[in-house]
């Protein structure tokens, strides 16, 4: 749901095709796959298709349920809400619209995925356990494949910073890297106050993100179902949390997932930037609605961003338990 970062890169190519992270060539899917699941807020069964697209592409959504298809390219300045979760639409067609897109972008853009198209027959993706493991999983089993042109980068050339009340975010120029430095702040003494400071590679997203999952307070479930969100919600699908305590019978899966699930919105947020961020961006208390702020006044103004073109290196993925030490010598490389 809500979510956070920071970031940070470097000219020389890098590893991944992160929102921060340039890839050295666009990288899509070997092969079409496919999974069925409820919808977070909408509380509908829901089929979703991660499917190949050519480079240059981009990610977009098509609603195969809606007359005609339509496509929705996952971009920041196709974002129409943000309670909650992130949702895409297309200009004056409210019908045409996409939710709690957050989760799959996170995943597509950890695994360095440039390229693809991801098709749902209603109004948005499933929500499967709250966190991007299992669409990490189905991109694995549909296989990655390098394509024959550069990774495009935006980089972050002056601070930009945005502000609602206590909550922050700032986007720096950054030498290497996607680098997030997250905190949050919870009455809730179960959660209280965490921050995480992490350099997104594909090896750290896969090891510390992407089994965080979404989470909410118990008081606020009637509200939020009355308000006609998480209907689909459940503890096989968000950590809920009552004061000190967490309802689910399993517990947490790792101390601090709280903030690292927004760290992971954050990412799935910041990819809508729609090519490869080259910046550090730090973060308090932020979610989905200061995500976007944050990536409209990035680029209200030309003088605070470039476009740089990666080199095209081949980039061989990595599959093994060694992948974590696999990017850190890449990286050290290129440093």
């Amino acid at each position: 749901m809500d979510g956070f970062q920071t970031i940070s890169m470097q000219r020389a190519p890098t590893v991944t095709g992160l929102p921060g992270l340039a890839a050295p060539v666009q990288r899509g899917l070997k092969s079409a796959i496919g999974c069925v699941g409820i919808g977070l807020h909408s509380g509908r069964k829901i089929a979703m298709s991660l499917n190949p697209a050519p480079a240059g592409h981009g990610i977009s959504f098509r609603r195969t349920d809606l007359p005609g298809t339509p496509e929705i390219p996952a971009r920041y300045d196709h974002v129409v809400d943000t309670r909650l979760c992130t949702v895409i639409g297309l200009p004056g067609q409210p019908e045409v619209r996409v939710g709690t897109v957050e989760h799959v972008l996170a995943a597509l853009a950890g695994c360095g995925i440039s390229n693809a198209v991801i098709e749902v027959d209603g109004p948005e993706v499933p929500v499967l356990d709250g966190s991007s493991a299992n669409f990490v999983f189905l991109i694995d089993c549909a296989g990655i494949v390098e394509q024959n042109a550069p990774m495009a980068v935006i980089e972050v050339m002056r601070p930009v910073r945005v502000q609602d009340g206590a909550a922050h975010a700032t986007l720096l120029p950054c030498a290497f890297g996607f680098e997030a430095s997250v905190s949050i702040a919870f009455d809730a003494a179960a959660i209280g106050t965490q921050a995480l400071s992490l350099r997104v590679t594909p090896g750290s997203f896969r090891a510390e993100l992407a089994h965080a999952r979404t989470f909410t307070m118990a008081g606020d479930v009637e509200r939020l179902r009355a308000a006609g969100l998480a209907l689909g919600g459940s503890l096989d699908n968000a950590v809920v949390v009552d004061g000190d305590r967490v309802l689910n019978p399993g517990g947490l899966r790792m101390a601090d997932e709280f903030v690292r699930h927004k760290l992971l919105d954050a990412v799935g947020d910041l990819a809508l930037a729609g090519a490869a961020l080259r910046a550090r961006l730090v973060a308090h208390r932020c979610g989905h609605a200061l995500n976007n702020t944050l990536l409209h006044a990035l680029f209200s103004d030309r003088a605070n961003w470039r476009p740089v073109a990666s080199e095209a290196v081949p980039f061989r993925v990595s599959r093994s338990p060694g992948a974590r030490q696999h990017d850190q010598r890449i990286a050290a490389a290129a440093a």
